[in-house]
């Protein structure tokens, strides 16, 4: 069935992979400059990114190694958004299960897509305050090292790439002008 979507015409869709986290399609389109061609996307679930900030300005960030960058990586609680889930719900598991953290205060400051041009991966961000630390509840495949630092340190860390994470860098630069806007 052919459809539009913006400027390009959709003749076909194939299902190049799926797994429960990711899938990669290939489409058969008309490009918006008239001539016939093929389009990939990938398509995940969408997702949350949290910030932990304690009464003193400090964060909670986590270091991890990452199986797709071949190295260490430092980051926000982030994670999937489950089937059954609203953002604020993930975000509230996530936080539990990576840093063994309750938030009282949430703080919702809005959706990223980190990658435009191929990929649909919304990552919803939050701030979490009024901190209560618990138990983790880890999954088996994550070894996760907890980092405390100043917020403003976590601003440095983005700035010289330290932290290179997308949703993560985009929610400390927001969260620090939410904070210090006049």
């Amino acid at each position: 069935m052919t459809r539009t979507l913006g400027p390009w015409v959709i003749k076909g869709t194939a299902r190049v992979y799926q797994s429960p986290w990711i899938e990669v399609r290939e489409d058969q389109v008309i490009r918006p400059d008239g001539k016939a061609g093929t389009f990939a996307t990938v398509r995940m679930k969408p997702g949350v990114s949290v910030l932990a900030l304690d009464a003193d300005e400090s964060v909670y960030l986590t270091s991890e190694f990452r199986y797709a960058i071949e190295r260490e990586s430092i980051e926000v609680v982030s994670g999937a958004i489950e089937e059954d889930e609203n953002p604020l719900d993930a975000a509230k598991r996530e936080l539990r299960e990576e840093l063994g953290c309750e938030a009282e205060e949430w703080v919702e400051l809005g959706v990223v897509d980190p990658f435009t041009s191929i990929v649909n991966s919304p990552a919803n961000l939050f701030l979490a305050r009024r901190l209560n630390f618990t138990a983790t509840e880890r999954e088996s495949t994550e070894i996760i090292e907890t980092i405390k630092v100043k917020l403003l340190e976590a601003v440095q860390m983005v700035m010289d790439s330290r932290i290179t994470h997308g949703p993560s860098c985009v929610l400390i630069l927001k969260i620090n002008h939410y904070l210090n806007a006049p």
